[in-house]
């Protein structure tokens, strides 16, 4: 995910000295080789992403599809052999919604199919319905006032919101990328939002759902919507932040590919009348609100050091146009095959090592913030004890690319450790440790509780570009290779901060912080 969240603000005072943490640092390099070896002769990547995206299918927060993909992962860890598996509530979430059906096509002026995707928690249509299109233009659609001015327009209408033409020239950039040395030396802080434009996102909320509520009092018959970057067969489609108890079904919601909506918007303009049949059948169900992450665990086998943890995790919950396979498929893939590795091997980590995979990221970090709300930090800002005992939380959430590095979150004394446990890796493109921050993902739930958590680098590929929120987001883009790379550095950075006599340096604690809590 990567919206609407800010950088958590931390004193950068360390417990020691950044010299004598580098001098301290022993690397296990015999399981380093272990650990690769293994994966790169039998690797279980293809099969885990099978299962997480092909047969699971779309895995939006509380959907039949996110069960799926949890039991299966808790099913799985329990045969190879992990312990306090477990699908574990974090919070009331609100309810699940499936699509079951779902079509749209051009009635008028002639029969054609378009390229389209219900938007997740859009209502139903409860059977065909055919009707004309309106424009909303782009430029009005924030603009309550038009809106409740232009209401009697849109009675019984297909009310479709389009911007002006875009200006369409061939690619000549590459869709997707590699990070270069250049960028990897001179990395800034990604994602990351102030409090004051974070509060601008919060104002900017409430208006974009007021809107469709006042289209739906007009009486229309659906909200179309297109943006300009839906071209060339890739569709962009999230939807609400989530879908209360007490909330009303609200208006159809669909969004088309640009390419027919300016067909259809230059087809009014000429004075043609368009029509739309659209089928819109979707299944919501509040039987049990409550919100999932998946856990599971290597236990420690040191007597002293056992009731220590090391934690790594990425989210599971994903859009719904597609199988979100590389928004977060591929986190949680690396981040199960990372453990069945160290599982497997019999490497037996001193401190106990746990999986978590996290539901609502999507709709505000909901599952990982519920999570260390419930363990680490409460609500009233209290640490509780199992705060102390968290050495580091390690995520992956930045697509299908290779490990190139870390961010190390302005923890200083981190710096030189990493960039220790990264020397077995150079030859594999991964070796920059670098102070800056970045946000929009689960390790900032552990920042704000005080615990070091890091998120990898990774290169981009088409994730930013095609695959990232779009019905792209399958298999097919997964990089299997990248994601073994990947797999290979989490796996031994996990098992070496298991069995170092040190938990890792922290960050001193800001009183007071704030973190976005979704809905």
């Amino acid at each position: 995910m990567k919206h609407f969240y800010f950088k958590p603000i931390f004193a950068a005072l360390m417990l020691a000295s950044v010299s004598l943490y580098a001098q301290q640092e022993v690397v296990d390099t015999a399981a380093f080789s272990k650990i690769r070896k293994a994966e790169m002769t039998n690797s279980h990547i293809p099969t885990i992403a099978h299962y997480i995206t092909d047969v699971s299918g779309p895995r939006l927060t509380n959907s039949p599809g996110y069960k799926r993909a949890g039991m299966w992962a808790v099913e799985t860890m329990k045969k190879w052999g992990m312990a306090n598996t477990a699908m574990e509530p974090w919070g009331n979430f609100g309810k699940g919604w499936e699509i079951e059906d779902f079509s749209i096509s051009l009635k008028a002026p002639y029969s054609q199919s378009i390229t389209a995707y219900p938007e997740p928690w859009s209502g139903n249509t409860k059977g065909e319905i055919s009707g004309e299109v309106v424009i909303l233009p782009q430029a009005n659609a924030m603009d309550t006032a038009y809106i409740i001015k232009h209401s009697a327009d849109f009675k019984g209408k297909f009310v479709l919101v389009v911007a002006g033409a875009p200006a369409y020239e061939p690619d000549f950039k590459p869709s997707a990328e590699r990070l270069t040395d250049t960028a990897l030396a001179n990395m800034k802080d990604t994602y990351m939002l102030s409090r004051e434009v974070l509060e601008g996102y919060l104002k900017y909320f409430n208006i974009i759902n007021r809107v469709p509520q006042l289209i739906q009092k007009s009486g229309a018959l659906a909200i179309i919507t297109s943006g300009g970057e839906n071209r060339n067969g890739t569709v962009f489609v999230q939807g609400l932040m989530g879908y209360k108890t007490n909330t009303s079904e609200s208006v159809v919601k669909v969004a088309i590919a640009s390419e027919d909506a300016q067909r259809i918007k230059r087809l009014i303009a000429s004075g043609q009348k368009v029509e739309l049949n659209l089928n819109v059948k979707a299944k919501f169900n509040d039987a049990d609100i409550k919100g999932y992450n998946v856990v599971g665990e290597i236990p420690g086998t040191d007597p002293k050091l056992k009731t220590q943890l090391v934690m790594l995790g990425g989210h599971m919950d994903a859009w719904a146009s597609s199988t979100g396979a590389t928004d977060n498929g591929a986190g949680c893939i690396v981040m199960l095959e990372a453990v069945r590795l160290l599982d497997s091997l019999g490497l037996k980590p001193k401190r106990t090592i746990r999986i978590a995979l996290w539901g609502g990221e999507e709709q505000g970090l909901l599952g990982s913030y519920g999570y260390v709300k419930n363990h680490f930090r409460g609500v009233d800002l209290a640490l509780k004890p199992e705060q102390a005992k968290v050495s580091a939380y390690f995520n992956l959430d930045n697509g299908t690319g290779k490990i190139r590095g870390i961010f190390a979150q302005d923890n200083t004394a981190i710096k030189p450790i990493f960039e220790e446990w990264f020397k077995p890796f150079a030859n594999l493109g991964a070796s920059t440790v670098t102070l800056r921050n970045t946000g929009s993902t689960d390790h900032l739930s552990f920042d704000w509780a005080g615990i070091p958590g890091f998120q990898f680098i990774q290169d981009p590929i088409d994730y930013e570009t095609r695959t990232h929120h779009s019905n792209m987001d399958n298999y097919d883009h997964l990089k299997i290779e990248d994601l073994k790379q990947a797999a290979i550095i989490v796996a031994s950075f996990v098992y070496q901060a298991s069995n170092r006599a040190d938990l890792l340096p922290r960050k001193t604690l800001e009183k007071g912080v704030f973190v976005f809590d979704g809905l």
